[in-house]
């Protein structure tokens, strides 16, 4: 499973859009997007300030 098919997974049973994770975790939609599309990987530093 990749990182984006995760996302996606745990987006779906917390029955949550995109915009709503983004805003959970202080990042762009576009973020969420780029990671759910295997586009991008989260930045671990940004994820944890």
């Amino acid at each position: 499973m990749t990182f984006g098919e995760r996302i996606q997974t745990l987006k779906k049973k917390q029955d949550l859009s995109q915009e709503e994770l983004a805003n959970k975790i202080d990042v762009s939609r576009q973020a969420i997007s780029k990671w759910e599309s295997n586009q991008s990987n989260p930045d671990i530093e940004t994820l944890w300030l």
